[in-house]
């Protein structure tokens, strides 16, 4: 039997799309464009830490531009999520300094204890997803991975890594989101 219901269409939540309008007053109408990166972060945070073909419909309908531009953007940068992710994406650097101070043991402790693949979805638990990425800038704290706007340095022993999953697991609620915490200023208003 089918579903007489229609499906549910996606939309941003009012905070999200207030700090898309605040956004756009930034740019000229006819480069509503610009905004593109910012509005594709405000999206991945709002909708699960990744962005469906879906989601990035959306943000091309709100910018009034075709979704190919926006594919065309979120399949280039890699800190857009095409897929699924889990509650912590733990980005790990894979550049020189950081393999020269251990970051393929590293990769591969986490693959072992947290069960997650790099390149793969998320953990079974759900909590994390394992990204290689290039340099990260503090090749003085290698090996680094980053979570969010977080760095997590020196993780060359077990007991580094061990704190550092023991401070995502017991991490009750997500972050706030940057346009969710009251009293935000911004640099430019």
């Amino acid at each position: 039997m089918e579903s007489t219901t229609a499906p549910t269409k996606l939309a941003f939540s009012a905070a999200a799309r207030a700090e898309i309008a605040r956004l756009l007053t930034h740019y000229p109408e006819d480069r509503k464009k610009s905004a593109l990166l910012p509005i594709l972060h405000i999206a991945q945070a709002e909708f699960g830490g990744w962005v469906s073909p879906e989601v990035q419909d959306l943000v091309a309908e709100v910018l009034d531009i075709k979704p190919i531009e926006v594919y065309e953007v979120s399949t280039f940068y890699t800190m857009f999520n095409l897929k699924p992710v889990g509650k912590h994406v733990l980005e790990i650097c894979r550049t020189g300094p950081c393999m020269l101070r251990g970051s393929d043991e590293l990769t591969q402790h986490l693959e072992r204890i947290t069960g997650a693949k790099v390149g793969g979805g998320p953990s079974e638990d759900g909590l994390f997803t394992l990204k290689e990425v290039e340099c990260l800038a503090a090749c003085g704290f290698a090996p680094i991975v980053q979570v969010r706007e977080k760095y997590y340095e020196q993780l060359d022993t077990p007991e580094n890594v061990e704190a550092m999953l023991n401070e995502l697991r017991n991490m009750i609620h997500r972050p706030l989101l940057p346009w969710e915490q009251t009293g935000l200023k911004h640099s430019q208003q």
